[in-house]
């Protein structure tokens, strides 16, 4: 078949159809501006067996799209990227929900960035190249799909912002969807107030803009489809007899085993139940029973939710778990929070450094340093399972950067370089979210003045025109549930959103809802944390200290010294670590104590401040080196003189005989000019 240049209307988007990668199930190459990438989809014909969805999504970028060499050892592209496995994420979450219950054939999608502009919004196109490589293959269930990313600028929302527009956005909204239905959405605002309102506003005109879009590709690339390909699901081979049973004689059961099942994620209890079910009925078959136990298991839970308003555990819809809150309970780190909600626990620990101290990124826009850091750790044994710890998973990585975003606005004016650690010891449902609390108290337990931001996971059950949106989750409503819905923010604002929708889109109105329930349980949450935010007592003694002040840009190399010579000697004397933003004219200095920290300040004012010594004037020196024709000495007003070998009686001997360096030496000044000191012994 030719190949098929397709423009589509009213979309700087260029497509090319049966153009490459033809013996996958279905490419697209794309390009918006200058930016070209390769998106392809390949499907194995044998199904596996389980009750996962074998998707997999690689986003990867190649050095050559920006005329680079890998920079390194070893010049190959190697281990992906943050930003890679994030945009990975975001578009397998997407597209994860158009697949039908009990599809069960490994498909991978992959993205290759070829070609980069260094304008275009990389995970919008990574996303409408990976959509339609889906539409255009020979699946007969994948509807057009678009995204859009909206900005706020003063008052204004801007669709698809430029980079620089992004930079002064104070919204930074990704949605993506269907014609109708929204499938994702993943939100990172700032400190300035977004309510539920103008959210509402925003995600409405990112449906509008969508709903378009999903149009053209309706009518520019459907035309062009592969032959469509039959793909039959692993249907659930439902044992009406096996279900009755259960319903009749071991109902009691399944309900003692939810109300386990609401204290953890692990689910233990239903394979002691099918054990028994099995040792009443050996003429059974096992995986038979255990697929009926689950489906029942899953009817009671959502017939509980929507008929009852009850949950599991006995909570009502909008019932938040009990929390409990500890802050530095940690002696020697900078500041710790344990926070506990039902049987989810993180414990926070912050870390407070300099500049040096900050994490470089290198991408594709260049290199940034990142001063605000959440690493999110999820060891096994927080359900209860036995796991080596390994290298760090997609899941840690996409939720610790949730928690980042949600609180990077809060510490945006802090001069410190900060660490989060979130160590997830228990789990059973919103675990970020946790982290998101728990790092708010850690920020203000090590002193920052922040806005305390608070977390809350919401969930979803629907059937038909009826539906139920849930606070606070658990493991069970997660998986049981219809959509998982992750906000947080602070009394005035939102500050980062998350949802992934399991059953195909979500209506505006329901997601309204669930974002007005989201605000009265943060609410409450935050009394709380407020209150042990009161109870707070700073590891105050091992607390770093931290200054800045502007210099002037001509005394900077007066500072650094004569190949960092005068710079390393503060460093050392005061034991402290200073930055100087060149660009800025601004020093600051790091210390662990506040006398540290004065003197080091006052040496370096006195090193930049004019100085004048009178002939006669007796000072106290500091040896800073001996040489054969004298000895340099550290002025207490910061800069060095010279005591010449001919004004020391018997220098005949070596003088390293009688000084040492480092040691006090009375002087008198017996010359002053252009900063050059003469020094004499004032007492030999």
């Amino acid at each position: 078949m030719q190949s098929v240049d397709i423009i589509l209307e009213n979309l700087v988007e260029n497509y090319k159809l049966n153009y490459i990668a033809k013996q996958a199930f279905g490419s697209v190459w794309y390009r918006s501006g200058g930016s070209v990438l390769l998106a392809s989809v390949a499907v194995e014909e044998s199904p596996i067996d389980g009750e996962f969805l074998p998707l997999t999504v690689q986003y990867l970028q190649k050095s050559y799209a920006i005329r680079k060499i890998p920079g390194g050892f070893i010049k190959r592209e190697g281990k992906p990227s943050e930003f890679e496995i994030l945009t990975s994420r975001l578009i397998d979450r997407t597209l994860r929900p158009l697949f039908p219950v009990g599809y069960c054939y490994p498909t991978q999608i992959t993205i290759f960035v070829l070609s980069y502009d260094g304008v275009s919004d990389l995970q919008v196109c990574a996303l409408h190249a990976a959509a339609n490589a889906l539409l255009v293959s020979g699946f007969d269930f994948i509807p057009p799909v678009s995204s859009v990313r909206i900005g706020k600028v003063k008052q204004d929302f801007i669709i698809n912002p430029t980079m620089q527009e992004r930079k002064d956005s104070v919204l930074d909204l990704y949605v993506s969807g269907t014609r109708d239905e929204i499938l994702m959405i993943e939100m990172k605002g700032s400190d300035e107030s977004l309510d539920e309102e103008e959210l509402c506003a925003a995600i409405a005109l990112a449906q509008k803009v969508i709903s378009k879009d999903s149009q053209n590709y309706d009518n520019g690339l459907l035309p062009f489809k592969a032959p469509i390909r039959t793909f039959p699901p692993r249907t659930i081979q439902t044992h009406p007899h096996i279900y009755t049973h259960i319903a009749n004689h071991y109902a009691k059961e399944v309900k003692t085993a939810l109300l386990a099942m609401s204290k953890s994620e692990r689910s233990s209890e239903l394979d002691s139940i099918a054990h028994l079910v099995s040792t009443d009925n050996p003429e059974w078959d096992i995986q038979a029973i255990q697929d009926m136990l689950r489906l029942y298991k899953k009817h009671q839970v959502r017939t509980m939710i929507l008929q009852e308003s009850k949950r599991a555990d006995g909570r009502g819809l909008e019932e938040i778990r009990p929390i409990s809150i500890e802050t530095n309970i940690l002696p020697c780190a900078h500041s710790s929070a344990l926070f506990t909600r039902g049987q989810t626990q993180a414990l926070v620990v912050c870390t407070l450094g300099s500049d040096s101290d900050a994490q470089t990124q290198e991408d594709f826009d260049g290199s940034t340093k990142e001063k605000f850091m959440l690493h999110y750790n999820f060891p096994a044994f927080s359900v209860g399972e036995a796991g080596m710890i390994g290298n760090v998973g997609r899941r840690e990585l996409g939720h610790g950067n949730l928690a980042k975003k949600a609180l990077e606005s809060s510490i945006s004016d802090v001069p410190h370089t900060i660490r989060l650690v979130s160590e997830i010891l228990e789990s059973n449902g919103s675990s970020s979210m946790a982290s998101v609390c728990g790092g708010s108290l850690a920020l203000r337990a090590c002193g920052l003045t922040n806005n305390l931001v608070a977390g809350v996971a919401m969930g979803l059950v629907i059937e038909g025109d009826q539906y139920a949106v849930l606070t606070d989750i658990m493991g069970l409503e997660d998986h049981d549930g219809d959509m998982d819905f992750k906000v947080a923010g602070t009394r005035n604002c939102i500050t980062a959103m998350q949802m992934d929708i399991k059953l195909g889109g979500i209506d505006s109105r329901i997601l309204k809802d669930a974002l007005y329930q989201a605000k009265r349980a943060r609410m409450q949450i935050l009394r709380i944390m407020e209150e042990a935010a009161e109870e707070i007592v700073l590891n105050d003694a091992i607390l770093p200290k931290s200054e800045r002040f502007d210099i002037p840009s001509n005394k900077i190399p007066d500072i650094i010294g004569q190949g960092g010579k005068t710079i390393k000697n503060i460093i050392e004397r005061f034991k402290v670590s200073i930055d100087i933003d060149k660009e800025q004219s601004v020093l600051q200095i790091n210390a662990e104590s506040k006398q540290s920290l004065a003197e080091a300040k006052a040496f370096i004012q006195q090193l930049i401040t004019p100085q004048s010594y009178k002939n006669g004037e007796i000072i106290d020196g500091i040896i800073k080196k001996i040489t054969d024709f004298g000895i340099f000495v550290q002025l207490p007003k910061g800069n060095d003189g010279l005591l010449h070998i001919s004004k020391i009686p018997n220098s005949k001997q070596p003088l390293s005989y009688h000084f040492n360096e480092g040691e006090v030496l009375q002087c008198e000044i017996i010359g002053s000019s252009k900063g050059k000191v003469e020094l004499a012994l004032a007492s030999f």
